[in-house]
């Protein structure tokens, strides 16, 4: 399913930079609004935290964020989906926190009855030359360390034994924005053990490591049963021509393929330079993305209420 905007936006370009580690272009505009910026901070009743554990692929310690979900502590015997969110470049485990105000969305979320109450996850996803505005994080395993392993095997084992999770795959979510949408399709279509629901914010599908670590070409080898239990949210800015046109792409394969997906054009995107209006656009998004994960969630406890009472 494509969702269009009525108006796209008309402004100058401002100018133009190249991301090194993607090949695609940010196109920065010039008088374009500022949307929603993230509201200042409430009182939430939710708390981000920052752990460390010791990753056997990165060969140390690495680090994630989490937010609990409202009465984790009162509700001993209660079990919960999970929901994983990859940085962009030049990120870090507490992007989503300080920049996209995450336990202010799950807040909200929690009280429109839009999500289910989950354990969200922030991982540090960059590899082994660390965060930096000249590349993005390698969101697979190669010569800058083995990060598909750290997220797709170590993290999800630390997450399992550390907190109440339900493990079922239908009930693990996994996404990401920009080059951490790429990492979540990467990771999470190796990983359908584990992953069934799947999401990007102006991502890309084609890496330049090659055809191994592009979603666009290696989703098509997913068996056709295995396609029937995938549920994918894609969106991208009317602004970001190539992520546009590369997450048009994706979606048009995921139909031809028989993937359920809902694809959705915004104004704006990665935003104009100087003004962070790229993180305005994920705040206001990731309510989104986390609404699509959440009726993916109530359907598959509905599911598993209806098998338990049986």
């Amino acid at each position: 399913m494509k969702v269009k905007p009525k108006t796209l936006l008309l402004a100058s370009i401002l100018s133009v930079a190249t991301v090194m580690g993607t090949g695609y272009w940010y196109v920065f505009i010039a008088g374009a609004p500022q949307f929603d910026a993230p509201q200042p901070e409430k009182n939430t009743g939710l708390t981000f935290q920052v752990e460390t554990f010791a990753s056997q692929a990165m060969r140390g310690d690495r680090e994630y964020g989490v937010v609990l979900p409202p009465g984790y502590d009162r509700h001993t015997e209660m079990r919960y989906p999970v929901i994983v969110l990859l940085h962009g470049g030049h990120g870090t485990a507490r992007d989503y926190e300080d920049k996209a105000t995450l336990t202010s969305v799950l807040h909200d979320l929690y009280q429109q009855k839009k999500l289910p109450p989950a354990i969200v996850i922030t991982p540090d996803g960059n590899d082994q030359r660390g965060t930096s505005p000249f590349w993005d994080p390698d969101y697979f395993d190669g010569p800058n360390g083995k990060v598909a392993t750290l997220i797709g095997s170590d993290l999800v084992q630390e997450i399992k034994s550390r907190y109440r999770t339900l493990n079922q795959p239908q009930f693990w979510a996994i996404g990401g924005l920009s080059s951490g949408g790429w990492g979540a399709f990467n990771i999470g279509l190796r990983h359908l053990n584990q992953f069934h629901i799947l999401f990007s914010h102006t991502g890309y599908f084609m890496s330049k490591s090659g055809a191994e670590n592009s979603p666009e070409r290696f989703v098509r080898e997913i068996p056709m049963d295995t396609r029937k239990q995938l549920r994918v949210y894609l969106d991208a800015g009317a602004s970001d021509e190539k992520f546009l046109e590369a997450t048009e792409q994706f979606h048009q394969t995921l139909d031809r393929l028989g993937i359920a997906n809902e694809f959705h054009v915004y104004p704006g995107g990665h935003g104009i330079a100087g003004k962070n209006t790229g993180w305005n656009y994920w705040h206001k998004h990731l309510a989104n993305s986390l609404s699509f994960t959440g009726k993916q969630f109530a359907i598959a406890l509905k599911q598993r209420s209806q098998k338990t009472h049986k």
